[in-house]
């Protein structure tokens, strides 16, 4: 079972070009299978063998969104080894994931937004953290982009003349991105005050790279200045993006390019429309609203 997971690992690396981050889930998962099967060979493994370790999944008290997780990376593994010629027949074939709610995604208003961004505002304007963290909630609101994206934003990745950033996103895919001149004008501010030269954009105050963690704890900081939802996140700015995009009009297809979605199922989740912007509509077009 080790060798098997160990070729479908480097398969991911090189082949599908996968990033760290969900390599290792799929390494997790599959590692967890391999302790349920203990020592029987993988061409034992059938559909009441594979029913067995979900039963034992539900046992665990697992969430049906994780147990969903491990048997989509045991689809992907099955699959691999089939077309490899490892196994002869796919024994995951005919086994069926759990039901999931569809939860809509947390985002923020418009009016909400401004008012997070603007707690920001440093009345001392050479305070260089305060700049750097106001530049971060505008380039994530402007853009749209994950948190890993934005801490792993090089400066050579800017083009502030034409309003571009060359993002890399999910399995090391490159995408262009517009930024407006608001945040433009905010990222520069930033960098003209830092102290420090790095190819980094955003530095913590050690002069390094900033992390994830670090950008969660600045988000965390402005989120309880603001008096915001508790639950807004990092990844909040993005739900907030799309759904603000596409309530003023913007297209799927646009917005799925914008937010590096490789399948448009996956954007289809932000058609969601605020309900005041149902009740608008509704205002507008019925004869006696």
């Amino acid at each position: 079972m080790q060798r098997h997971i160990e070729k479908f690992i480097r398969y991911l690396e090189i082949e599908k070009n996968y990033s760290v981050h969900t390599i290792l889930n799929y390494k997790l998962d599959l590692e967890d299978f391999a302790r349920f099967i203990g020592s029987t060979e993988i061409e034992k493994i059938d559909y009441l063998y594979l029913r067995k370790y979900l039963a034992a999944l539900k046992e665990r008290s697992l969430a049906p969104r994780s147990i969903a997780r491990r048997i989509s990376t045991l689809r992907s593994f099955f699959k691999f080894l089939t077309r490899e010629g490892y196994l002869k027949s796919n024994p995951i074939l005919v086994v069926s994931s759990p039901k999931l709610d569809k939860h809509l995604p947390l985002f923020m208003t418009e009016e909400e937004v401004v008012k997070l961004i603007e707690s920001a505002f440093m009345k001392e304007e050479t305070d260089v953290r305060g700049l750097r963290d106001r530049a971060i909630l505008e380039t994530f609101y402007s853009t749209g982009m994950r948190i890993s994206e934005l801490v792993s934003l090089d400066v050579r990745d800017f083009d502030f003349i034409s309003g571009i950033i060359k993002v890399m996103g999910k399995g090391k895919k490159e995408r262009i991105v517009p930024i407006g001149e608001i945040a433009i004008a905010s990222l520069r501010k930033y960098l003209k005050a830092r102290k420090r030269e790095s190819e980094a954009v955003f530095l913590n105050k050690n002069g390094g790279r900033i992390t994830a963690r670090g950008v969660r704890g600045i988000v965390d900081k402005y989120i309880n200045r603001a008096g915001i939802n508790p639950g807004v996140s990092p990844h909040t700015f993005r739900h907030s993006f799309a759904t603000h995009l596409l309530n003023r009009g913007a297209d799927l297809r646009t917005v799925q390019e914008l937010l590096g979605h490789a399948n448009l199922s996956t954007t289809q989740i932000y058609t969601h429309l605020t309900t005041e912007k149902l009740k608008s509509v509704y205002d507008k077009a019925h004869p006696r609203a």
